[in-house]
């Protein structure tokens, strides 16, 4: 069955709305969009499975819970996701990062794939999918079909901003997964961009028109 979380931090929430401000610039942006994918990652890695390992304190030896099998993989896609990589290293540094790119056609909005590499023994890792827009869903649905197709089982995956409209398909297409989000926004315009959303993500995190 499919899960969906929208995250109701008062963090969360605060510096989404600035992100939303249209005189918000490219640094702050860029720095804001870090610091909610951390917050994000924060709660939607709290079910990663831990093992008993054996250490020694200044004290004297003990078993502790420490993050089990090979870990993580961070799969964002191109290019708007790379902008939440580093907020999610820096909860976990050892994570393995992945890339899959993807561009809209702009006359039907559907994804074509133009990039696809993932790291070793993506079938032992927990794979947590980015992208700071989930809007009609295409690229969504298709990055975890690029990600199973290449053995992936246990996939997360997480958008700042998400119009129902590309929640509804990414459930739909795949049920098996977790998905996370920021907020839900009120739907698509005639161009396929989130309302009231942020503008393009891409663009905003690299400072480009």
């Amino acid at each position: 069955m499919a899960k969906y979380t929208i995250m109701g931090h008062p963090l969360i929430q605060h510096k989404i709305s600035m992100i939303r401000d249209k005189n918000t610039g490219t640094n702050e942006f860029r720095k804001l969009i870090e610091e909610i994918a951390m917050l994000m990652a924060y709660e939607a890695l709290r079910d990663l499975p831990l093992e008993e390992v054996s250490i020694e304190t200044p004290i004297e030896p003990c078993m502790a819970p420490m993050i089990s099998g090979k870990k993580m993989a961070v799969v964002p896609i191109l290019r708007a996701g790379l902008g939440m990589v580093n907020g999610i290293l820096a909860l976990v540094p050892t994570a393995k990062v992945g890339h899959i790119g993807l561009y809209r056609d702009p006359v039907t909005h559907e994804p074509h794939e133009y990039y696809c590499k993932l790291p070793e023994l993506i079938d032992q890792r927990t794979i947590l999918v980015v992208d700071p827009m989930l809007a009609t869903g295409g690229s969504a649905v298709d990055a975890v079909n690029y990600v199973k197709d290449h053995g992936g089982k246990d996939i997360k995956y997480m958008c700042i901003i998400a119009a129902p409209e590309g929640l509804e398909r990414l459930l739909d297409a795949h049920p098996d997964i977790q998905i996370y989000v920021g907020q839900l926004d009120r739907c698509l315009n005639e161009d396929a961009y989130i309302c009231p959303g942020l503008g393009d993500a891409g663009d905003r995190i690299f400072g480009t028109k």
